[in-house]
């Protein structure tokens, strides 16, 4: 494999922390300890971290070195303007064929409720990445795929201002459930119109709750 092959692996593992949270908005990232962690010279890692600034995951700042982003009210509207784009589309796309299709979905959501029931809210919004990210694999999209790599990692960077996980990441566990059953019944059109409700909700709370910290600044 070449360091450009190895460089999009590596972008791609960071990308995915960043969307199981375990790199928060602000945090400095260190090219030597990525580089330990996955077995790869410094250089890939460096190269990794020019193709993540170049997504907008990763910001170089000049003599302090490389950190994750800070976000804003701002992006959340523009995350949730194209997740409302994408998303119900998708659902909409489907047939009564794609019904044995969405296990991965299954998966998630279980996942959610195991985390739920041990109080991992944390672990509750990785489970929502996932089902987000795997209803969008639906379309059979690799380009699709890789948007959505990139909005689920930018998602859980505006999902880290919440102060309680659980008043954000709770509802996901309900709401995911219904909209799999709906899928699983062949009612897709039915579907993206709760997805879409579903979407404005989110992202009005979390609007909310950037607007309160900006205010407070």
């Amino acid at each position: 494999m070449g360091q450009g092959s190895t460089a999009r692996a590596v972008s791609e593992h960071v990308s995915d922390w960043i969307t199981e949270g375990r790199l928060l908005p602000g945090a400095k990232v260190s090219d030597t300890a990525v580089a330990t962690e996955l077995e790869v010279s410094r250089n890939t890692v460096r190269e990794a971290f020019r193709l993540l600034a170049h997504d907008g995951l990763l910001v170089h700042e000049f003599n302090r070195g490389v950190f994750v982003p800070l976000v804003t009210s701002a992006d959340v509207r523009d995350v949730y303007r194209l997740r409302r784009v994408i998303e119900p589309a998708v659902v909409r796309s489907l047939s009564a064929a794609d019904v044995h299709r969405l296990g991965p979905l299954q998966a998630a959501v279980g996942a959610a409720r195991t985390a739920s029931r041990r109080r991992d809210w944390p672990g509750v919004g990785t489970a929502n990445m996932h089902f987000h990210r795997s209803l969008v694999a639906l379309a059979g999209s690799p380009r699709l795929d890789v948007m959505m790599r990139r909005l689920t990692a930018e998602l859980r960077l505006l999902f880290a201002v919440i102060d309680d996980p659980r008043f954000l990441y709770q509802p996901f566990v309900k709401r995911n459930r219904e909209l799999l059953a709906l899928m699983a019944k062949g009612r897709f059109e039915e579907g993206a119109g709760f997805l879409e409700a579903y979407l404005v909700d989110s992202e009005g709370a979390i609007v909310a709750a950037f607007e309160e910290k900006e205010q407070s600044a």
